[in-house]
């Protein structure tokens, strides 16, 4: 009599294959993310775990959501234009700090954030600092959009700066650094990512000026 529960001739190595297939397209997929995700990115700059951590120490308080991060990630190739429509990237402004924001005139927590952002520049921008804020509002009137939304808040000391392709934050959610607006990077002089915020701060507070001060001091070296 056939035992029914008995294996068919075969069956454990096609089970064998498929596990095999099975690994090998995640490899693959690992390989590529890698390659063309985080690791490329990771390639840009060298890893700075303890300029992050300077920055963490200080993010306290009101700023206590700023997440530390120093793993390499670059952005001096992020393109976004200038008032005039001039392509720009992040290299421009080498040899500065950066606070590199994220907004868009439809974001409620964007606008309620662009005052802060505002007196924070006013404070701290100079040759070793700059708040550098750059406007997602995508479409062919989006520059125009951004512009009058800063003119009507007469925000004197927040530059207009936009990429209406919303290439550049699709380059963020890509590589997992934030999925919504407003988003912020703190950047080295060179470009390098030492922290993230997802959401907006309070910058022009005790905490916010804390978080500049030790970025400026990292600058200065």
């Amino acid at each position: 009599m056939t035992d029914i529960n008995a294996p068919r001739p075969g069956a454990s190595n096609r089970t064998r294959l498929v596990i095999v297939l099975v690994v090998a397209v995640l490899a693959v997929a690992i390989a590529a993310w890698v390659l063309l995700g985080n690791g490329a990115a990771a390639k840009e700059c060298p890893v700075q775990k303890d300029a992050a951590l300077d920055i963490d120490f200080a993010s306290v308080g009101e700023l206590a959501g700023l997440n530390p991060t120093g793993e390499g990630r670059g952005y001096a190739t992020l393109a976004f234009k200038d008032a005039d429509g001039k392509p720009m990237d992040i290299a421009d402004f080498k040899g500065k700090g950066l606070l590199v924001n994220f907004w868009a005139s439809w974001c409620v927590p964007c606008r309620e954030e662009m005052p802060a952002l505002d007196e924070l520049a006013a404070k701290y921008n100079s040759d070793d600092f700059m708040v550098l804020p750059i406007n997602l509002d995508i479409g062919e009137d989006g520059l125009g959009k951004a512009r009058k939304f800063l003119a009507d808040n007469k925000f004197a000391h927040l530059p207009l700066y936009a990429d209406n392709t919303f290439a550049a934050f699709e380059r963020l959610k890509q590589e997992a650094v934030t999925v919504g607006l407003p988003a912020s990077l703190i950047l080295d002089a060179n470009g390098c990512e030492l922290a993230v915020l997802q959401g907006p701060a309070h910058w022009n507070t005790p905490d916010g000026y804390a978080v500049i001060d030790a970025l400026v001091k990292l600058v200065k070296g």
